[in-house]
């Protein structure tokens, strides 16, 4: 048995606890091999007989954790009707409820009963429940992209000011105070606003555009939404190389906060920010929404919703939580 775990690449007490299962003793039948050994040599394995066994435990029924009315669905639904995902609900849960292991369940189990078309699973609770929209699972597989090709002819973009210039503090987010931003879109591209993310706490600012996106215009913006923090928390602001950046160097006379631009088409250099342009597409559909329409306060009571969502990467601890130690913290 050693042998044939080592060959199957699994556990020893796996292979004896099947042989255990599906031993001719089981329904019998004789060994054809005669005696060979004491114990559970003694008997031959079957394995159709086992492979139908292990078919009928399959197929019994099972009650779906998330399908009967308690306390754990209650939250899971209050959850994901806060946006919340399904691994924000399973990271919180062991926060707010670690000696209560009824309120535990794994994100998979969350998105199957999503998933799940049957009557009592969670998309007859709550409505558009995954950021995504997407009412079936979709294969990971991914097309390869083509190669785009680099923006030139853009002189507000120097050396100095490349991302490669940034301290390393920015890079390992060590020290608070470092921003990405970007803008979304509304449709028709006639609208959009501004978004802030912070890279320490991943704190979100949101800042409406009511007349245009030129650059003195969205600098103006980002500026009155980095005066609501401590000026220490404003270290550096790390953008792509748009044309709302272009006055960029007077922003950085009048704030004290330096500017750093991405490398074309790569928005993985601001990861942060563009997860929360993902997220707030749940609340502003791409091609669909004008921002025209939408004013300052209703953006912050969508970043306070942002900012109220637990974060893996932080513990499960919320941005907002993690803001708030660093504003009783001492001042550099």
């Amino acid at each position: 048995m050693t042998q044939i775990a080592a060959v199957v690449g699994v556990g020893l007490s796996s292979v004896w606890r099947e042989v255990e299962r599906g031993n001719s003793s089981r329904h019998g039948v004789k060994n054809p091999l005669g005696p060979v050994r004491g114990g559970l040599y003694r008997w031959g394995y079957q394995a159709d007989w086992a492979q139908r066994r292990a078919n009928a435990r399959r197929r019994r029924p099972k009650a779906r954790v998330l399908s009967q009315p308690g306390p754990l669905q209650t939250t899971v639904v209050q959850w994901l009707g806060e946006r919340w995902s399904p691994r924000q609900i399973v990271g919180r849960l062991r926060r707010e409820f670690p000696d209560r292991p009824e309120m535990r369940v794994s994100h998979e189990t969350i998105y199957q009963s999503i998933y799940l078309r049957a009557r009592g699973s969670l998309r007859e609770l709550v409505d558009d429940a995954l950021r995504s929209g997407r009412q079936q699972r979709r294969s990971q597989s991914r097309a390869a992209q083509a190669a785009r090709r680099a923006i030139r002819g853009r002189p507000w973009v120097t050396e100095d000011v490349h991302i490669s210039a940034r301290p390393a503090e920015v890079q390992d987010r060590a020290v608070p105070g470092h921003w990405e931003g970007d803008l979304v879109i509304g449709r028709n591209g006639a609208s959009a606003i501004v978004t802030l993310v912070e890279r320490t706490t991943r704190y979100v600012l949101l800042g409406a555009l009511p007349t245009d996106r030129t650059s003195p215009e969205v600098l103006a913006v980002v500026r009155a939404q980095l005066a609501r923090l401590p000026r220490h928390l404003a270290r550096s602001l790390t953008w792509d190389q748009g044309t709302e950046l272009a006055a960029h160097r007077h922003f950085t006379l009048t704030t004290g906060c330096r500017v750093y631009l991405c490398d074309p088409h790569s928005p993985w250099q601001r990861g942060s920010n563009e997860n929360t342009n993902g997220l707030l597409r749940q609340y502003y559909p791409k091609g669909t929404t004008d921002f025209r329409t939408i004013t300052q306060n209703d953006l912050d009571t969508v970043a306070i919703q942002l900012n109220g969502r637990p974060r893996q990467t932080l513990g499960w601890d919320t941005p907002a939580e993690a803001l708030d130690r660093l504003l009783l913290a001492p001042t550099p």
